[in-house]
């Protein structure tokens, strides 16, 4: 991939776009956001417990072709299966029990019909065989699709990134975040002299005596579709441990030296990320950082590298303050989506959220455990320049769309709210350490999130999580001086709304537990102005009238 010199300006506008935006923000909405987006008995009848991968990849003709097997159990009679696969791909057959299956197909969806419906609890699979010209990415990660590309040296060059666009681009699967699949086996057979690396481990290769070679990879954990990942390249690999997970890195040779120095960050961000968020999450499957011809993505234990061996965002600091170009944007940021993302997963991509704004507070945690709290704030405080406050960061159930990209980075600020609401260290990681253990390997709601840290303390959060992620506006913290006394309240879009806040009098900090209603101010100040808030730690609106 071409070298490409984006100004800060571009920077800051689209790295909220860092997943691909599918139906995101719709008035309307059409059947095929409905049949991408819904659960329906077609889909909640049945449970994935295996893919299994076999394809051929011609970066000549820019051409895949195979099967997936797709085990399942029946949760309920399922006489229509849906699947997913994109309709520019050509189906050949889908198979079951040695019968060629009836299917029908409407948009993205296939609808596949057995001869008798399948029966509650059994156990059973399809083999779906299919080929055709995936769509191509023009800029990924941004949009969805295949890179076909090309090395320094003239090698092909090829990755994938379909988070929100979805993995139905390129394998038929159930593409919702609902239904993660509990293992997966991945052959991939590439030109000889290519490598392909994909997720969990690798168990072997065959020359296949076509001039392609075929590189088997299995996951023995949860995945979700949109992680099983293929890159193929002339790659050559080095490896490291920390504690008992291994630390594999597949890279470009000419870039080898670049990256052993590059990648020594990654032991102290394993170390902060144990001690903080706990043990990684799929310590079976390994680590691995694999150099892709896009910047990045959270692709499970075999993470999406592009970031040019540099610190910070392509060299640049998202927060403006300095401090993000102390370390590397994407090893951080895309690693810590193994814990938020990979093992927590929005079950609906508008709860998105989830994964986005606790990943990007993980760079403050990678900050925090390296050059203190402070500085942790101060980059948090300096990411507000990149949030617009147009639209909520929920986004519509059902529909297949994700809300604002405002959930990266005021996601993030809700977080270290929230912490400091708590205003007690010690219960704020025990709480993230078991938030984290609570829901791995597993698929969560909003609510779940919410219930668990509004459990954890006594002042009522719901009011908070309300105005942060399903409004667009922040609450505004207004001071007024009525019959000689200083009075306070929050305006909000949350009726009763009602938010602990530490605000800065005489430099001495107070917390003011402020309602809706105005209360007086119960400290010596004459003039409202005199009132500073902690915005280090309060991400808020706040006035004088």
């Amino acid at each position: 991939m071409k070298r490409l010199i984006f100004s800060l300006f571009a920077i800051l506008s689209i790295v909220t776009m860092q997943a691909q935006v599918v139906g995101s923000n719709h008035s309307e909405y059409t059947e095929a956001d409905s049949l991408r987006g819904s659960l329906r008995p077609e889909r909640t009848n049945f449970d994935v417990k295996k893919y299994h991968l076999k394809l051929k990849v011609e970066p000549e003709r820019k051409f895949i072709s195979g099967s997936n097997v797709i085990t399942f159990q029946v949760e309920e009679e399922l006489p229509v299966m849906q699947l997913d696969l994109f309709e520019n791909m050509e189906i050949d057959s889908i198979m079951h029990q040695g019968k060629k299956l009836d299917y029908k197909r409407k948009f993205n969806a296939v609808f596949v019909q057995f001869e008798t419906p399948l029966k509650k609890s059994i156990t059973d699979s399809i083999e779906f065989y299919y080929h055709g010209n995936p769509i191509e990415a023009e800029n990924a990660p941004w949009d969805g699709g295949f890179v076909w590309d090309q090395d320094d040296d003239g090698n092909p060059w090829i990755g994938v990134a379909v988070q929100g666009t979805g993995a139905s681009l390129w394998y038929p699967n159930k593409d919702h975040q609902s239904d993660e699949p509990e293992a997966a086996q991945i052959d991939i057979a590439a030109p000889n002299g290519l490598m392909n690396v994909s997720n969990g481990r690798f168990t072997g290769k065959t020359d296949l005596g076509n001039g392609f070679t075929e590189w088997r990879w299995k996951v023995v954990n949860p995945i979700n579709n949109y992680n099983i990942m293929i890159n193929i390249g002339n790659y050559t690999h080095f490896s490291d441990t920390y504690k008992d997970l291994d630390l594999d890195y597949y890279v470009l040779p000419y870039n080898l030296e670049k990256a052993k120095e590059q990648f020594e960050q990654v032991q102290g961000m394993m170390e902060c990320f144990y001690e903080k968020m706990g043990p990684y999450p799929f310590k079976e499957d390994g680590f691995k950082l694999i150099e892709t011809p896009y910047l990045g993505m959270e692709h499970q234990s075999a993470v999406a590298y592009g970031n040019k061996y540099v610190n910070g965002y392509l060299g640049n600091d998202l927060s403006g303050t300095g401090i993000g170009l102390r370390w590397d944007y994407i090893i951080v940021h895309e690693s810590g989506h193994e814990w938020y993302g990979n093992s927590i997963t929005a079950k609906d991509i508008a709860d998105m959220w989830i994964q986005e704004g606790f990943t990007s507070y993980t760079e403050a945690i990678h900050i925090e455990c390296n050059w203190g709290k402070k500085d942790a704030q101060e980059y948090l405080k300096g990411t507000r320049r990149n949030l617009g406050n147009r639209s909520s960061i929920i986004g519509d159930y059902g529909v297949n769309s994700e809300g604002s990209g405002d959930m990266y980075f005021k996601g993030a600020n809700l977080l270290n709210m929230i912490r400091s609401i708590y205003d007690d260290d010690e219960l704020w990681w025990n709480t993230l350490r078991d938030y984290t253990k609570t829901f791995k390997h597993k698929t969560i709601t909003t609510q779940d999130t919410e219930d668990f840290f509004n459990k954890a303390t006594k002042v009522d959060l719901q009011p908070v999580f309300d105005q942060y992620l399903r409004h667009a506006a922040l609450p505004e913290l207004q001071f007024q001086k009525k019959d000689g006394n200083i009075e306070y309240r929050w305006k909000a879009d949350v009726t009763d709304f009602k938010m602990p806040v530490d605000v800065f009098i005489n430099d001495q900090e107070t917390r003011l537990n402020a309602t809706s209603d105005w209360k007086i101010l119960e400290a010596d100040v004459k003039d409202p102005k005199e009132i500073r808030v902690n915005d280090l730690e309060f991400y808020i609106e706040n006035s004088f009238i």
